[in-house]
């Protein structure tokens, strides 16, 4: 695909013939299992010019590949690579991890510092090399049927290299399943046929091919023509029961078992609700990640595919870096989004991220109703043909007056990747519906908290950004990611391209760390408000008289308080609801009471050091239990296989664990629940306190920066409460806009935020 010729921008030559530039052989060849360790010996044969003293070679692999990073110092550590040359010429070696153009950034550098390669000549890599100890090297966690060990020349010394002709590559393929998920609708008509999809995942949250198991299954309360057993087809990554009803309202969940009857998981809560007219479905979507035609993994088309027969999300974006994004592409990911767009089953939003740099504006996802629009770029840093650099938007101020006058029917929102969106520099209501508050990246209550600080009346949306080809369950692998992918919640009353829009531009939508819990919350007023979708502070806007108002929307009201009423259904027991006004917190309710609190202790670290890309704070640290035992630990958000929370004995823990605005712990049953002491000591929080202090409230200590803090606190023994409802009379300001919303954390370290409610007096 011309598409392509991006990938080999930058230092890269068209003036010597790919063809004499030698060839590149790998053994073993073949599928290897994600996340495996083994040794691979790559061996390049120089071409016609061979390699002049200086010379040198780069071996590259993709932005987003997590797998072992070579070193040479270590022989019995992972990733231990030799580099020889077939005539003893003298070698430099080194690895770089942005040693290239993206995306083909990781980057083994060999140079000839003494001597010359003449055609014939082989540079042998052997990566992973064993003899010492080592145990080899750890290929990437996630699938690619591609996986290239691409290789570049320099044979002339002038720093220019060319691709050999034929690039070496492997098959990285899923594990045994270890993990399993079951996925039912969220908000469903009563009498109304739906699904139930299952899949297993490998320890690094693959969908496996490798299922050779039947699968017991039972519903509570029970679903109509839902089999007892099921069994999965040889190589098939998920097996679908379709035909399934429900007559009666109610909550519903599957639980499936092994053929002993060993609980394997429990799918998300259905809600069977009665069709009426405008009723308000639950629909779930990731619409902002990559494939590898611009910074990710796996083609568009294997992108697609995942989301719909993998992740079983209802709803797709795709949202390429707009400097990376050929003309061809652009036409290529079109027709992708037309020809599986399928109203009522799978519904695509054609689109771009335009990347501008931070303090331009930062990233912003663009979304347009229909499939051939224009794409209005932020550069065009890695896209070769300038023919329509006219049409770039330099700042997204830019961006967003283009869209505007050329009537582009758009939505746009706010993100944090690499250039995160920065809302004071720029923004407008008018096509910047929402900001997105977690993703693959972290999460960023803060871009929220712009927002609101700016008086902007904005949604939360959650989604992946993923990087790995994974849209709609989206891991972080052993990379430095550090949460699992959000999804974003559509209310709307059908799955078609313009309701989603429609939800968008109400603001009708939650987002999550990557559960489907049920989430509702709905203000009601004692006298008439007016309503509005549109934000009447921006322009002409309809509205009509209201008692009550739903996430999104936006009331004027001239007097009298507003009840905040949340109801909640977790895919866990809900450990806390957290109620906001704007940036001010109003109230923490828990389903539980100081009576009910036991044994269990639990330990929380969250934040991130700043904004920026290397957000990452480190928590790697102990905890010992002086006069106590721990008879029981449960990590929480370790999401890398490497980080890991380990007991010594009867009373040390030890961790190694990140943060980059989320959060991670863990919790501990002691033996007994008022003796002794805690010693908790992190390269960030070193404390000591006495076990009986820790109480029904959090104890917190600050580290500053981002939002860094540990907290401890208590817990039930056991806390059964799935569902939670509450309802509370929130006194409003009479300046500016009380923003109501709501944060909800379950206990299994997933977390869910509403949309604003926002109610104005004047």
């Amino acid at each position: 695909m011309e598409g392509s010729k991006v990938l080999l921008a930058g230092n890269l030559s068209d003036n010597i013939p790919a063809e004499l530039a030698g060839h590149a052989t790998i053994e073993p060849s073949g599928e290897f299992e994600a996340g495996s360790y083994t040794t691979i010996t790559l061996v390049y044969t120089a071409g016609f010019y061979g390699i002049d003293d200086s010379g040198s070679i780069k071996i590259v692999g993709r932005f987003a590949t997590d797998q072992t990073s070579p070193q040479f110092d270590d022989p019995a550590a992972p990733g231990y690579t030799t580099v020889v040359a077939s005539n003893n010429a003298k070698l430099e070696v080194r690895y770089d991890p942005k040693g290239n153009v993206r995306p083909w950034d990781a980057t083994l550098y060999i140079k000839v510092v003494n001597g010359f390669m003449k055609e014939g000549d082989t540079i042998t890599i052997v990566y992973g090399e064993r003899s010492g100890g080592s145990p080899g090297m750890r290929l990437q966690t996630f699938c690619e049927d591609t996986f290239e060990f691409r290789v570049l020349v320099d044979a002339i010394a002038t720093y220019t290299y060319v691709p050999i002709p034929e690039q070496p590559t492997i098959n990285i393929v899923p594990g045994p399943p270890e993990t399993w998920r079951a996925v039912l609708p969220t908000t469903h008509p009563a009498g109304e046929p739906f699904r139930l999809s299952l899949k297993g995942e490998d320890r690094w949250g693959n969908p496996s091919d490798k299922v050779s198991a039947t699968l017991r299954l039972k519903a509570t309360p029970e679903i109509d023509g839902l089999p007892e057993t099921v069994s999965f087809a040889p190589d098939a990554f998920a097996h679908i029961v379709e035909g399934l009803t429900v007559r009666e309202p109610g909550v519903y969940r599957v639980e499936v078992s092994d053929e002993g009857d060993v609980p394997l998981c429990v799918s998300n809560p259905l809600r069977i609700v009665a069709r009426a007219d405008g009723q308000a479905l639950h629909f779930w979507g990731d619409v902002h990640g990559q494939s590898e035609e611009t910074i990710g993994t796996n083609s568009a088309r294997q992108y697609m595919e995942f989301a719909r027969d993998k992740a079983f999300i209802d709803v797709i974006g795709h949202q390429g870096n707009d400097f990376q994004i050929t003309k061809e592409f652009w036409a290529d990911l079109n027709a992708l989004m037309g020809e599986f767009n399928a109203p009522g089953r799978f519904v695509t939003l054609p689109g771009y991220e335009w990347s501008g740099n931070t303090f331009l504006g930062g990233d912003r996802n663009v979304f347009y109703m229909t499939e051939d629009r224009p794409i209005y770029r932020s550069s065009h840093a890695l896209v070769d043909d300038m023919s329509d650099i006219d049409t770039d938007c330099g700042t997204a101020a830019a961006l967003f007056e283009k869209l505007i006058e050329n009537g582009e029917d758009t939505v746009c929102l706010a993100h944090c990747g690499g250039r995160y969106a920065d809302v004071k520099v720029a923004h407008d209501g008018r096509v910047e519906k929402s900001v997105e508050v977690h993703s693959s990246w972290g999460t960023f209550e803060w871009i929220l908290h712009d927002a609101l600080e700016m008086g902007y009346r904005v949604g939360v949306v959650c989604n992946s950004d993923g990087h790995k080809g994974r849209p709609g369950a989206s891991y972080p692998g052993s990379s430095k990611f550090g949460a699992i992918g959000g999804l974003t919640c559509f209310r709307t009353p059908e799955l078609t391209r313009p309701a989603i829009f429609d939800c968008f531009r109400k603001r009708h939508h939650y987002g999550t760390t990557g559960n489907r819990m049920i989430l509702d919350v709905t203000a009601e007023f004692a006298a008439d408000g007016t309503l509005y979708h549109d934000d009447p502070a921006l322009g002409p806007a309809d509205g009509h008289a209201s008692r009550d108002a739903v996430m999104g929307d936006i009331v004027q009201l001239a007097s009298g308080d507003a009840t905040l009423k949340i109801h909640a259904i977790g895919s866990a027991p809900i450990e806390r609801i957290d109620i906001f006004n704007g940036l001010e917190h109003v109230s923490t309710h828990r389903p539980y009471s100081k009576d009910d609190l036991g044994r269990r202790v639990r330990v929380i670290w969250e934040g991130a050091e700043y904004r920026g890309r290397f957000r990452q704070v480190i928590w790697d640290g102990s905890a010992k239990f002086e006069g106590n035992e721990v008879e029981r630990t449960v990590p929480i958000n370790f999401f890398n296989r490497d980080k890991a929370l380990d007991q010594d004995g009867p009373n040390e823990l030890r961790w190694r664990a990140l943060t980059t605005g989320n959060y991670g712990g863990f919790d501990a049953w002691l033996k007994d629940a008022h003796v002794g002491a805690i010693d908790i000591r992190t390269p960030v929080v070193s404390e000591t306190l006495s076990i009986s202090d820790i109480g029904f409230e959090d104890i917190v200590f600050d580290a500053g920066k981002l939002g860094r803090k540990l907290r401890l606190f208590r817990l039930p023994d056991e806390n059964p409460h799935l569902e939670m409802s509450l309802e509370q009379d929130i006194p409003l300001r009479d300046e500016g806009d009380n923003a109501l919303y709501v944060r909800v954390t379950q206990e299994d370290g997933h977390q869910a935020w509403s949309s604003p409610i926002y109610i104005f007096r004047s």
